[in-house]
C-alpha cells in the first residue's frame, strides 16, 4: 500500500480523470451490436441446420440405393459415377457440419457434467495456494484461534514448535488441540469441519489412550440388558458401529436373565505377554512350529524365554 502523500487533483486533472474514465467505460462496454458466430453464414441458423440434416440423410439415403444395385447386378463397388462422387463429397460435406456444431457441445456437456460431479475437497478452500503451509482458509475456521494463539499456530507450522509438545508447554489440552487442527488444516490445505472439536475432556486422554488430538469421533452408544450377574442387575452400555452387534448382546442378556442369571469368578488378574521370534524364511518358522509340538521342547524354549523376560524386567 502506497502511504506517500500526493497532491489533490486539479480541476483540470479531475476533468482529464472524468475524460478517460468515460472512455474506458465506453470501450469496456459491450457493443448492442456484437458479431456472432452464427452471423457469418448466408442463411439463419434453423435454416442452414435443416438444409445440413436434409442433405445428410437424402444422400446417404441416394448411396445406400445406389450401393444395393451394385450389389444385386454384381458391380464393383469402387466403380463410381460423378453422382456418386458428388453425393460423397455431400455427405462428408454435412457430416463434419453436424458434428462440429452439435458433437462439440454434446461431448463438451459429458466432460462440464463429470467435472461438475467429480468430488473436489479443494472448493471450501478460498484461495489455492502451490504450498500448502500458505494456505488460506475460510475466516469461520480462522475465527476459532485466537490473536494470542496466531503466533504459536504459525510456529507449528513453520516447525519451530513440535506439535506434540502443545500440551506440555501451554497446560491447556483443549487449547492444544485447537492450535494442533488449525496448523494441520494450513500445512495440508483440507478443512476438518465435518470432525468435530468442541464437547470433549482432553485432559482426560493426555498419556492414556490417544496423542496429539485434534478433534474426536462420534460413537453410538446402546444399551444390552439388564444383565444378571451376581446376584446383581446390570445395564450394559455398548459403543459400536456394528450392526447386530447390541441386538445381540441383548438377546443374550435376557437368556441368562430368564435361565436364573451368572456367575463370575476371576482366576488371575495380569497381563499375559508372547515372544515373537522372527525368521528370514516362512519354511524356519514352520520348522519351528513343528519343533514346539513336542511338549519336551516346548518346556525347554518356555524356560529359556522366561529367562529372559525376568533378566530384562
Amino acid at each position: 500500500m502506497d502511504l506517500r502523500h500526493r497532491a489533490p487533483p486539479t480541476a483540470h486533472d479531475g476533468a482529464i480523470h472524468h475524460a478517460n474514465r468515460g472512455k474506458r467505460d465506453s470501450a469496456s462496454a459491450p457493443s448492442a451490436s456484437a458479431p456472432k458466430a452464427s452471423d457469418a453464414l448466408p442463411l439463419p441458423l434453423y435454416l442452414t441446420n435443416a438444409i445440413f440434416f436434409t442433405l445428410f440423410f437424402s444422400v446417404a439415403y441416394f448411396l445406400l440405393h445406389r450401393w444395393r444395385d451394385k450389389i444385386r447386378s454384381h458391380t464393383p463397388l469402387h466403380v463410381v459415377t460423378l453422382s456418386e462422387i458428388a453425393a460423397i463429397f455431400s455427405l462428408i460435406a454435412s457430416f463434419i457440419y453436424l458434428l462440429g456444431f452439435f458433437g462439440i457441445d454434446f461431448v463438451q456437456s459429458f466432460i462440464t457434467r463429470a467435472s461438475q460431479d467429480a468430488w473436489d475437497v479443494d472448493e471450501a478452500v478460498s484461495e489455492p495456494s502451490p504450498s500448502p503451509s500458505i494456505t488460506k482458509l475460510p475466516a469461520a475456521e480462522c475465527a476459532m484461534i485466537s490473536e494470542d494463539d496466531e503466533d504459536i499456530v504459525c510456529s507449528v507450522v513453520d516447525g519451530v514448535t513440535p506439535s506434540y509438545a502443545l500440551e506440555s508447554r501451554l497446560g491447556d489440552c483443549r487449547r492444544a488441540a485447537a492450535i494442533r487442527r488449525e496448523a494441520l488444516q494450513r500445512t495440508t490445505g483440507r478443512l476438518l469441519e465435518g470432525l468435530p472439536l468442541e464437547g470433549f475432556d482432553y485432559d482426560s486422554i493426555l498419556g492414556q489412550c490417544c496423542e496429539m488430538p485434534v478433534g474426536y469421533v462420534q460413537i453410538p452408544v446402546g444399551v444390552a440388558g439388564p444383565l444378571l450377574l451376581d446376584g446383581f442387575e446390570y445395564t450394559v452400555p455398548m459403543a459400536t458401529t456394528e450392526g447386530c452387534l447390541v441386538a445381540s448382546t441383548n438377546r443374550g442378556c435376557k437368556a441368562i436373565y430368564a435361565s436364573g442369571g451368572a456367575s463370575s469368578v476371576v482366576l488371575r488378574d495380569c497381563m499375559s505377554r508372547a515372544p515373537v521370534v522372527r525368521f528370514s524364511t516362512a519354511k524356519r518358522a514352520a520348522q519351528l512350529k513343528f519343533f514346539l509340538e513336542d511338549p519336551l521342547n516346548f518346556d525347554t524354549l518356555a524356560l529359556v524365554f522366561n529367562r529372559f523376560v525376568f533378566a530384562t524386567l
